[in-house]
């Protein structure tokens, strides 16, 4: 039996394009970070293979295992650094350079400020207080939401650094790029 299709039925109805500078990013645990946002990256996914030996050539398979790539953000850093200062302290409060007091500290900090089910419910402070959920809203032409990546479990891994200069000729406000894991991205039409 073949099949048939109609060409015409194939063809876009759309004809507008994806602008790279309407969007919009949040991200629960870092509200001066957010509304300073000015890049963010869509990541790549990955599902691998896996290879099938014959006495011949060797057949790739599909894999079974999905790796994300990484959530990049650059944000503007205010006069007052906090929302750097924001990334720091989580960045800190994970890997607790000082002392193991530092990760415990943060934990119960950050569950006061962010509650987790476990907080709500007087349990021990969960695992969850060290992870957040972001999205990144990727609006139409017309700054009207076509839809949303929602990020899940995230922490940030990197924080670039902040390069102060007197020889600069025109104002350049500061930058920083922050580098985030999570367990998955999911894609919803608005």
């Amino acid at each position: 039996m073949a099949t048939t299709t109609n060409m015409l039925a194939r063809q876009p109805t759309e004809f507008d394009y994806a602008d790279p500078t309407k969007f919009k990013f949040s991200i629960q645990k870092l509200p001066k970070v957010e509304f300073f946002t000015t890049a963010a990256n869509l990541p790549g996914i990955n599902l691998g293979e896996s290879i099938f030996p014959t006495p011949f050539k060797s057949i790739p398979v599909q894999g079974d295992d999905l790796t994300f790539d990484n959530l990049e953000i650059s944000f503007i850093v205010d006069q007052q650094l906090e929302n750097y200062r924001e990334l720091h302290q989580w960045l800190v409060g994970i890997g607790f350079p000082k002392a193991r007091t530092q990760f415990s500290s943060f934990r119960k900090d950050e569950s006061q400020t962010f509650p987790t089910p476990d907080a709500v419910n007087n349990n021990p402070v969960g695992v969850q207080a060290m992870y957040g959920d972001a999205t990144l809203t990727v609006m139409s032409a017309k700054n009207n939401p076509v839809m949303e990546v929602r990020f899940s479990d995230m922490y940030p891994v990197a924080l670039s650094g902040l390069a102060f200069n007197q020889q600069e000729t025109d104002v350049s406000y500061l930058t920083a790029t922050a580098t985030f894991t999570y367990k998955l991205y999911e894609m919803f039409t608005i």
